[in-house]
């Protein structure tokens, strides 16, 4: 199933291409998508297949095709907060991409049929924390996974908000995996060769739609014991999560606010005197700040001292100054940063920072390196190290 897009020649490629046929239709799925890259599921030699839009199979190991991730992702609403069962999680790529939108209060829960499979999605899972550009970004909600067959689900276990079944259910099943979603809940599955979204709206109501004509392999049918009684699989228990894991939760989040306001994802509420003169100068104030952004993470990507930071007060003389003052401070902070930039170590070149030749002959490889602001204000606090790791989740990059 697959080959609805053309292939890409990395993930952000193959993004595009999914957002151009409209399979990928929201902000909240394409950053999901563009923070994981697909080929870090696949085994080393099939890689050179990953970005295009075609299922993978090899052994127990199985990936859909990205269009059909796609659609899944869009049909769940996901939000943060909620609860979301994944039956036949496979290498754990869909749950890891749904845990960066529930966010550290969620639940995320797999049942897989194979052993060597959840091997493998823990393994992947571990990468992805420990190696990933993208995991500082996220407020993550990890998922937990169990053996089984999704079919000996106990009929009085706990209910999901959203719940995704990747094998083909017969229609024998359907009551079967409504049961499993709260009302309310959305439950996404092939059945009869669609992919349907079903919709719980109350007790015993449903509304139901069909999204693509999809093809998947059956659900596996389960085995009957000796005494004729197919056995049990026990859900993932819904933990609490500890004061330390909290605590180290809003720590992360404290220090990752700067960064979502720097990139323009949420907006600061200004209180110091003269605020509201200064919003009646709408662009120039859009102005100003853009500038003073831009200023701050120069001196924040070469850890100055605090005293070294202009403050806020500093920054801001609103309203009552003339024009040309406001170019001369704007003038004088692109001055600042340009002897930020310029005392910048000599190795910062080697790691992508542009010589004065690479500008005067305007090569596509001058770019300066991503900065992980988060993991810097980390190592900068006042904390033993052990401490900063665990902060850090142990990343060691």
């Amino acid at each position: 199933m697959g080959g609805a897009v053309s292939a890409g020649e990395d993930n952000d490629e193959l993004i595009d291409n999914l957002k151009e046929a409209h399979y990928i239709r929201s902000d909240l799925v394409e950053r999901a998508f563009r923070a994981i890259d697909r080929a870090d599921y696949y085994l080393e030699e099939f890689r050179d297949n990953a970005y295009k839009d075609l299922a993978w199979r090899h052994g127990n190991l199985h990936l859909s095709a990205p269009c059909i991730y796609s659609e899944v992702m869009e049909a769940l609403d996901l939000q943060p907060c909620l609860s979301f069962l994944n039956l036949g999680s496979g290498t754990g790529y869909l749950s890891t991409m749904v845990g960066l939108i529930l966010g550290p209060f969620g639940v995320n829960h797999g049942v897989e049929l194979h052993a060597d499979v959840v091997e493998y999605a823990y393994q992947k899972l571990d990468f992805f924390i420990k190696n990933s550009d993208s995991f500082d970004k996220f407020e993550f909600c990890e998922p937990t996974f169990v053996v089984g067959n999704c079919l000996e689900i106990p009929p009085e276990s706990r209910q999901y908000d959203r719940v995704y079944c990747g094998a083909g259910v017969q229609k024998e099943y359907e009551n079967y995996m409504k049961n499993l979603l709260k009302v309310g809940g959305i439950l996404v599955l092939p059945l009869e060769e669609k992919l349907t979204r079903i919709t719980r709206t109350g007790q015993s109501s449903w509304e139901t739609k069909k999204i693509i004509a999809v093809t998947f392999a059956p659900l596996v049918q389960p085995k009957q014991n000796v005494n004729g009684r197919p056995k049990s699989v026990p859900l993932p228990i819904f933990d609490v999560r500890t004061l330390q894991d909290l605590c180290r939760i809003a720590i992360r989040h404290t220090l990752r606010q700067p960064i979502a306001m720097g990139e323009g994802r949420s907006k600061r509420r200004v209180s110091f005197p003269g605020a509201r003169a200064m919003h009646r100068y709408g662009p120039r104030f859009e102005r100003r700040r853009f500038c003073r952004r831009f200023y701050r993470q120069c001196v924040n990507s070469v850890v100055l001292h605090d005293s070294m930071i202009p403050t806020a007060m500093d920054d801001c003389n609103y309203p009552g100054e003339v024009e040309e003052e406001e170019e001369e401070v704007e003038e004088e902070e692109e001055r600042s940063c340009r002897r930020v930039r310029e005392d910048l170590p000599e190795e910062d070149e080697e790691e992508g920072v542009c010589t004065e030749d690479e500008q005067s002959t305007g090569g596509a490889a001058c770019a300066e390196p991503p900065v992980n602001i988060l993991r810097e204000r980390i190592l900068r606090l006042p904390l033993p190290e052990p401490l900063k790791m665990y902060l850090l989740y142990y990343r060691e990059k």
